[in-house]
């Protein structure tokens, strides 16, 4: 008898453990006024540090009017670009913790064309000349697997603060793929661009609010 409670008591607590993870990953992201993030809503991406910037919004350069990358606004006034959000699961209408999901900023419209169909505003992942990975645009939405891979992100949450996050590049929708996984950072150009990218020394703690 003893022995059938002590198993039934672990039982227990690594179905609890397992509830618990399973909660933990699927929690809803909140925004700044703790109200839950849904797709197809516009909202503004912004610093939670002030002082080093504002919002994140859509870059081109010099003449090319297709847009090229993501950068941080330089004054921490200017909320940036705002964007909408579409999980993986076409069915899902709340943004939750680090699921995979595409991002697209809102309101300008680009006539570029793109490799494989791509939307000048959806983000994505690209190589630089340097080598450092940056976030680009030419991405697409939806049709998870290896051909999109590089167009999903995930948002995870920040311990101690108070609705703040970081994005991820880390998918899980191809099982037989293996990105280079890692925080999204700011990176600054000799010429002052900063511009969002993978793998920097920090990740860029971000607060989401509703446009």
């Amino acid at each position: 008898m003893k022995t059938t409670i002590i198993l039934f008591s672990f039982l227990l607590v690594a179905l609890l453990n397992s509830f618990l993870v399973a909660s933990a990953a699927n929690d809803k992201v909140l925004d700044i006024d703790g109200q839950e993030l849904r797709t197809g809503t516009n909202y503004y991406i912004l610093p939670v540090v002030r002082g080093n910037g504002g919002g994140l919004k859509i870059y081109s350069q010099g003449n090319n009017q297709c847009p090229i990358g993501v950068i941080q606004e330089l004054n921490e006034v200017d909320r940036g670009t705002p964007v909408t959000f579409s999980p993986v699961n076409p069915e899902e209408h709340i943004v939750r913790e680090s699921s995979d999901l595409n991002v697209k900023f809102s309101g300008p419209t680009f006539l570029c064309s793109y490799k494989n169909n791509g939307e000048p505003t959806v983000w994505r992942i690209e190589s630089g000349d340097s080598g450092q990975i940056f976030i680009t645009l030419g991405g697409s939405l939806g049709d998870p697997g290896s051909t999109t891979i590089r167009n999903w992100f995930r948002i995870e949450k920040l311990e101690g603060g108070n609705n703040w996050y970081k994005f991820v590049y880390c998918p899980g929708v191809c099982e037989t793929c293996r990105p280079v996984c890692g925080d999204l950072g700011i990176v600054i150009e000799n010429s002052g661009t900063r511009r969002l990218a993978l793998n920097t020394e920090k990740p860029f703690q971000v607060f989401f609010k509703k446009a």
